[in-house]
């Protein structure tokens, strides 16, 4: 199926998808949301998709929720309803073949949480990382209140969702957030010669161990989604909130202090 937002390239059983928005980083707008879903489903589907590799085009991999989107919503966007992130999110979580990712670029917001629940992360030196859900006046999402702390520790959970600031790469790394540091050069062979041992492996084997993997936090991931998409209800629209993206479209600091 020929998607705009999404791109396909299948070969020995390794499906890249690229997100294909560049002029907007790879921003996250609906149809985004939806062709993503779809792509992983019918991968999830395929029995001639063993293994997906996720990356971006134009050298960024995704700046996250397109924020013109969310201006013109007061719905959150985690906050299920007719918005397509909640569909897309219970296909990430039941996605049970491997998922690797190529992070070429900025990752911001989706484009970080994602990678929660990738199995292997490359990312390219020079690439920046950020979670600034604080800094909108909203709330983590994709179970991050939840795997951020399994995964890097509360400690390390806190230094990225407190701060306002990027990650480098290399810090990225550090923290547990990426499997490998890459030379830009070297990023998608990288990734793609470990999507391809993952695919020359037992497919059935590898599948029936994923999903005993996912089973282990199955539970938890969706309390603290449900969590957050309430959150997400009182967030998105609050003042603080719109300060945020007020001031992101007029290119200045936000001020909470008059909030």
């Amino acid at each position: 199926m020929g998607r705009e937002t999404v791109l396909e390239s299948l070969a020995g059983g390794v499906l890249r998808l690229t997100l294909n928005r560049p002029a907007q980083k790879n921003a996250f707008n609906s149809q985004q949301w939806r062709e993503l879903r779809e792509a992983l489903a019918e991968a999830r589907a395929s029995d001639s998709v063993r293994v997906v590799l996720l990356t971006g085009a134009g050298g960024a991999f995704s700046a996250g929720q397109d924020l013109s989107e969310m201006a013109q919503s007061t719905t959150a966007p985690a906050g299920g309803g007719s918005h397509p992130f909640g569909a897309f999110m219970d296909e990430l979580c039941r996605f049970d073949k491997p998922l690797v990712a190529a992070v070429n670029g900025v990752a911001v917001g989706i484009g970080l949480t994602i990678l929660l629940h990738c199995d292997f992360v490359y990312v390219a030196e020079g690439a920046r990382l950020r979670a600034p859900f604080v800094t909108l006046g909203v709330v983590p999402e994709a179970g991050s209140s939840f795997l951020l702390p399994l995964l890097i520790g509360w400690r390390g959970a806190q230094e990225l969702l407190f701060g306002d600031g990027w990650l480098t790469a290399q810090r990225a790394t550090e923290l547990g957030l990426a499997t490998r540091l890459c030379s830009p050069a070297e990023l998608l062979a990288v990734a793609e010669e470990k999507a391809a041992a993952l695919a020359a492996l037992p497919p059935a084997a590898l599948r029936h161990t994923k999903q005993l993997l996912l089973a282990t936090r199955e539970s938890q991931l969706a309390a603290a989604r449900a969590r957050e998409d309430d959150a997400f209800r009182v967030r998105v629209g609050s003042p603080e909130n719109l300060e945020a993206v007020r001031a992101f479209f007029e290119k200045r600091a936000p001020d909470f202090r008059k909030l």
